[in-house]
């Protein structure tokens, strides 16, 4: 399992993850000590292994030039680690250590499995497609960045927990909750901070997950702070259990990565929606348009957002009987349930065609 830096390459590969090992397989992830991965899959009982590798976009001439010079070391690290491991496939969700991996993968003429739930690829995929296995895709207009035959629409892998959680009560004090994922987002955790002096009374309970504000002393401010402001509600640096804060929620005030939405339209939760404006071909924007187009989200502009609209915005829902209601109806139609079952019997079938000797076998592909 390669994917890694930020929870939405992390989070799906550890959906398919588990519903590999509960078909019986082994699963082992290859990430880095600095990505989120190095905290999320040792907690749900995943190996893992480690190599050295940096971003190349968006990052810095100086930056690109180290990650550069450190790949070649970087695919011999991962390729060390495949041989001893010798999988039947690697399956990718992208996201930096995605590259070596893959490189390494294809060296050693293993399958290689991808998860693209963009519109357009990432880095990595986009430039690796002609190579790849299989491809999963969330848009019909990815396949063609594949080769013929290869790409199949499967959605994004959602953690079988959003599926079955309970209806939400829209009844006041409405519980919100807020996420920029698990990197945050300054935009939001600054909208939500001028907020809090704004709510009407009895009018809401927040659930602010902020990221980690560059460290845990700007995190222990930032929880003081809150804690002084007197709003019902509670702040995490990072939610262990995202299923079960969405439980509690009536309302989502997110970004709009695919994996964000996909949970949202998972829990049929009406939600609030804020692109991230340096998202790469504004795939964030096209999954907030997509939602509001349908009747499931509010798109309120990164720019825009401010305290006073985002209280606005939330009153207004709450103050027009059946709004959040039909909004949560709207979004679980565009759940795809069956994501992860259906990767982990991809996977199967490169297993099953493994050698005894080994999965290093060449011609699988």
């Amino acid at each position: 399992m390669a994917g890694g830096g930020s929870g939405g390459h992390v989070i799906p590969a550890l959906a398919v993850a588990r519903e590999l090992r509960s078909r019986g397989h082994a699963a082992h992830f290859i990430g880095t000590r600095r990505g989120i991965e190095a905290r999320l899959v040792p907690a749900a009982g995943f190996p893992i292994d480690w190599i050295e590798i940096g971003g190349l976009k968006r990052v810095g001439l100086r930056k690109t030039v180290s990650s550069l010079a450190a790949l070649p070391g970087s695919v011999v690290q991962a390729a060390r680690l495949l041989h001893r491991a010798a999988p039947a496939a690697v399956f990718s969700t992208g996201g930096y250590v995605a590259g070596p991996v893959l490189l390494a993968a294809l060296w050693l003429r293993i399958p290689v499995v991808v998860l693209e739930p963009n519109a357009v690829p990432g880095f990595t995929h986009r430039k690796l497609a002609r190579f790849v296995s299989r491809a999963l895709v969330s848009f019909p207009e990815t396949a063609g960045w594949f080769p013929p035959g290869k790409a199949e629409l499967t959605g994004l892998p959602v953690r079988e927990e959003f599926f079955s959680l309970p209806a939400p009560s829209f009844e006041e004090p409405l519980i919100v909750l807020i996420t920029g994922g698990s990197q945050g987002s300054r935009t939001l955790n600054r909208a939500v901070e001028q907020s809090w002096p704004l709510w009407r009374k009895g009018s809401v309970r927040l659930i602010h997950q902020t990221g980690w504000l560059g460290g845990t002393v700007a995190f222990e401010e930032k929880l003081a702070r809150f804690r002084a402001s007197g709003v019902p509600g509670e702040m995490h640096a990072f939610l262990d259990d995202m299923p079960a804060a969405f439980a509690q929620a009536g309302l989502i005030v997110s970004r709009a990565g695919m994996g964000a939405v996909s949970e949202i339209a998972a829990s049929g939760r009406p939600s609030i929606l804020v692109p991230l404006p340096t998202a790469a071909d504004q795939h964030q924007l096209r999954n907030a348009e997509a939602f509001v187009k349908a009747g499931a989200a509010l798109l309120v502009k990164d720019p825009e957002l401010s305290g006073a609209r985002l209280v606005g915005e939330v009153i207004k829902l709450l103050d027009t009987g059946g709004k959040l209601a039909a909004m949560g109806k709207a979004a679980r139609a565009f759940a795809r349930p069956g994501a992860a079952k259906r990767a982990a019997e991809i996977l199967e079938s490169f297993a099953s065609t493994s050698s005894p000797s080994g999965s290093l076998a060449p011609g699988r592909d």
